[in-house]
């Protein structure tokens, strides 16, 4: 099925992919430039009416205007701007009888693709269409081998191409064959539920079921109750008796996101699953065996948790022998157009939309995005923009505030732009990346491109923050496992 579709898209003519639109209030030049352009070769659509014109382009039926410049009832380069904030990837050919060389270039700066004067040249406009339904063309078949790829690089609900996620598909298919406990660790939103899904579908046990808790969501009596069941009358509010998460998962897979926030005695507790392979409902002297897979995840540095007192060693080495480290998105920045096209389809789907992409300058403050909340926030992101969005492409207007404003994509609102020396710039690029890794230096320098050894000398140089690295110091550490 998919050859044929791809056959399909590679033998429609590029000339059927572009419908021009020729708004004109002069009935005589509006017939002859349709009939030059039908001889074109291409199917064009003629109005004298600026608000019929300008909604074939918001459906998207005409992904090409010309336009009279001096248009009845409507300014010519304000009907542009109102043209290009609706639909940022149209071309628009602005006409006028009278060319001056300041009105073409003032056009073309706000952002008409040419100026053409009339009577308009033949060889010229032909040019023209030509071109323009040849990048149309190109856009097409590039958006079909994207689909594709998208196919072939989705890994069980799952997207990544950057080498960074493809070790992590790697890694997990081998660990999903060997029935053992898997810890995942990195940050908040990175995924590491979905990794964990992916990990039980291709084990041996993908029929059982898999039960999922979040154990930084209950204080610890609710927790106990959760994943080991209670007996009816076992404390207040239990009316009848009801089976744990391990008992109803035995034989599959249970999966403690965060178990990093669990308590000293909730992990004995774990401890005794693992060990023992036995658990007790509250209020129930009757000891159950039971035979399940444990997926951990955390985004704390539990070796450093350890050495703090708040979580047992013997606990972490049972759940840690076995690790896989999901990267934040601010390390796979390559991945942030193929998840930007997979969450696209999600929610084109969800909410009945047609969004073919965005627009280049929303493309480039997403890639210029520190994403502290990674895929989690670029998700978000999509999902409200789809919502916003009116036409064909999510442009600026339609990402969340902080995104639109000058300094969203690096920071707070307060970052106001300031003259400074190169040796200041160095200084303030590398405290953000800092604060971006939480501290963590070796996953700094890596995204520097400079050995550990380098950031630690231009640190030691910058004298004037020391009680920053100091800070820097000890969050590093705790930050050390998850790198």
């Amino acid at each position: 099925m998919p050859h044929a579709q791809s056959k399909t898209v590679e033998s429609l003519s590029p000339k059927t992919t572009l419908t021009p639109c020729i708004l004109d209030d002069d009935p005589a030049q509006l017939s002859q430039l349709q009939a030059l352009i039908g001889d074109m070769g291409y199917d064009a659509i003629a109005t004298s009416d600026p608000d019929e014109a300008l909604q074939l382009v918001r459906v998207g039926r005409c992904r090409m205007l010309l336009a009279d410049m001096h248009i009845p009832g409507a300014d010519g380069y304000e009907f542009l701007d109102r043209v290009l904030r609706c639909d940022p990837g149209v071309h628009v050919l602005v006409m006028t009888a009278e060319y001056t060389l300041e009105s073409a270039l003032e056009a073309i700066r706000r952002g008409a693709a040419d100026f053409l004067p009339k009577p308009i040249d033949r060889i010229r406009l032909k040019r023209t269409l030509d071109d323009t339904a040849a990048l149309y063309d190109q856009r097409r078949r590039v958006k079909a081998l994207e689909e594709q790829l998208l196919r072939d690089l989705e890994f069980h609900g799952i997207v990544g191409k950057s080498p960074a996620m493809l070790e992590v598909f790697d890694f997990a298919r081998k660990v999903a064959r060997h029935y053992s406990n898997v810890l995942l660790i990195g940050p908040t939103g990175t995924g590491k539920e979905l990794v964990a899904r992916a990990i039980h579908q291709i084990s041996p046990v993908s029929q059982q079921r898999l039960a999922v808790c979040n154990c930084s969501a209950m204080v610890d009596s609710l927790l106990e109750s959760q994943l080991f069941g209670h007996m009816r009358g076992s404390f207040t509010g239990a009316t009848d008796t009801r089976p744990g998460l391990f008992e109803y998962a035995n034989g599959g897979t249970v999966f403690l996101d965060e178990v990093g926030e669990t308590s000293l005695p909730m992990q004995a507790k774990l401890l005794r699953v693992i060990q023992n392979r036995e658990i007790q409902r509250v209020g129930s002297p009757q000891v159950m065996q039971v035979n399940v897979r444990l997926i951990a995840a955390t985004n704390r540095d539990l070796r450093a948790e350890v050495l703090a007192g708040r979580f047992r060693e013997d606990l972490f080495y049972r759940l840690s022998s076995i690790q896989i480290r999901i990267p934040s998105l601010a390390e796979r920045l390559e991945d942030v157009p193929l998840l930007v096209q997979f969450f696209l389809k999600k929610y084109n789907d969800a909410y009945g939309k047609n969004i073919a992409g965005l627009t280049r300058r929303a493309q480039t403050v997403l890639l210029q995005h520190g994403w502290a909340g990674n895929v989690r926030e670029l998700e978000n992101v999509i999902s409200s923009a789809s919502i916003t969005a009116m036409g064909d492409f999510i442009d600026l207007a339609d990402l969340p505030e902080h995104f639109q404003r000058r300094g969203g994509a690096h920071g707070g609102a307060d970052d106001e732009w300031r003259p400074l020396s190169l040796e200041d710039v160095r200084k303030v690029h590398i405290q953000r990346v800092l604060d971006m890794c939480q501290g963590n230096r070796l996953r700094a320098a890596q995204i520097l491109g400079i050995g550990r050894t380098s950031l630690y000398r231009y640190l030691k140089r910058d004298a004037d923050v020391p009680p920053m690295h100091a800070q820097h110091k000890y969050r590093g550490r705790s930050g050390s496992a998850v790198a």
